[in-house]
């Protein structure tokens, strides 16, 4: 039977097909080849005695691996103007996740109830809406903003990511009052929402007989670094940029202090905050690419110099195994292990 994956939690996969739902565990043959199954995934599940077992992964059309969703639409991307505090760093790692992805990010500004900021909105339409991304404030108290919301998601698959605390399970909730997710409060000291959502689950909402929308939500999460990339790709997560790198001098360059920059030079174009989170983005890459060559350069050699003269080393598998075999000679000896 082919189903998707609506659920994951521990090392259960929870599948829904036409037929019903069914709990299913990885098949050997598909743990040999190490595929990770995501949320949102396609697949193959046969009935067990006890338990079904994903047989087959379908091919998908996209994926996402923090959080783990796949075949998604788009990303609603949840921030809130305060408790916790609006963090541009952080919102610009989301959606840069998602343009590396090449999936359509979502700017959902929840609490707006609590916004003592009359700039706020100018200065957010100002860095964001003149980059194309569509943006939407919204106050869950109030119930404001969530009819637009509404629309946005309807007869789509979307992922709910963002920080915890910024109120994603609360808007899920109002969406569909029969969830009745937990939510927790924001810690008063580091303004940090506490973890109330702890695996990815796609959620069904009927908004009437014809429309619907898929809703896959995430554990908050922060620990979102570009160490997987090498620091002159980084400007392609900008859109602000990439029209503008075409006219540097250098194709390697990272449009920090480089002479003939078009990017340095046009930097009146680019909100002080997304730059300074481009610059951040690119000294994690730069670590990535330093740990990686150095790790790359340390290749066991296979001689040592010995007294002035030339040792074979043996090899690091026969040394362990030599260890053993000594272990293994004294634990028989008896009374060596005696106290």
């Amino acid at each position: 039977m082919k189903g998707q994956v609506y659920k994951i939690h521990s090392d259960f996969y929870y599948v829904k097909t036409a037929e019903g739902s069914f709990e299913a565990k990885l098949k050997d043959v598909l743990k040999k080849q190490d595929l990770a199954v995501y949320v949102g995934d396609f697949v193959e599940v046969e009935e067990g005695k006890t338990q079904g077992f994903i047989t087959k992964l379908f091919e998908r059309k996209n994926f996402i691996p923090k959080p783990k969703a796949a075949n998604v639409e788009q990303v609603i991307i949840v921030s809130s103007v305060k408790k916790p505090l609006l963090d541009f760093e952080q919102l610009d790692r989301y959606i840069a996740l998602c343009e590396y992805y090449k999936i359509r990010p979502i700017l959902c500004f929840s609490k707006n109830d609590l916004n003592d900021d009359s700039n706020l909105h100018t200065k957010v339409y100002k860095i964001y809406g003149t980059l194309g991304y569509e943006i939407i404030f919204i106050s869950a108290l109030e119930n404001n903003g969530m009819d637009a919301l509404k629309e946005i998601l309807k007869n789509k698959v979307s992922v709910l990511c963002g920080l915890s605390g910024v109120g994603k399970t609360t808007l899920l909730n109002i969406l569909h009052p029969d969830f009745a997710l937990r939510t927790g409060d924001v810690h008063k000291k580091t303004q940090r929402g506490t973890h109330t959502t702890r695996h990815c689950e796609m959620l069904h909402v009927d908004f009437d007989e014809n429309d619907y929308c898929k809703i896959i939500d995430t554990p908050g999460f922060s620990r979102l670094k570009f160490d997987f990339l090498q620091p002159e790709e980084i400007s392609d997560l900008f859109v602000e940029m990439r029209g503008l790198k075409k006219y540097c001098k250098y194709k390697d360059c990272l449009h920090i202090n480089e002479s003939d920059c078009f990017v340095i030079k046009n930097l009146d174009k680019i909100a002080n905050s997304r730059y300074d989170s481009y610059l951040k983005f690119v000294e994690e890459a730069r670590e990535y690419k330093k740990f990686y060559q150095t790790a790359s350069l340390k290749v066991e050699t296979k001689s040592k110099n010995l007294n002035n003269s030339i040792k074979v080393k043996i090899s690091s598998r026969k040394r362990e195994f030599t260890r053993r075999k000594v272990k293994q000679s004294l634990d028989n000896i008896e009374g060596f292990n005696d106290n």
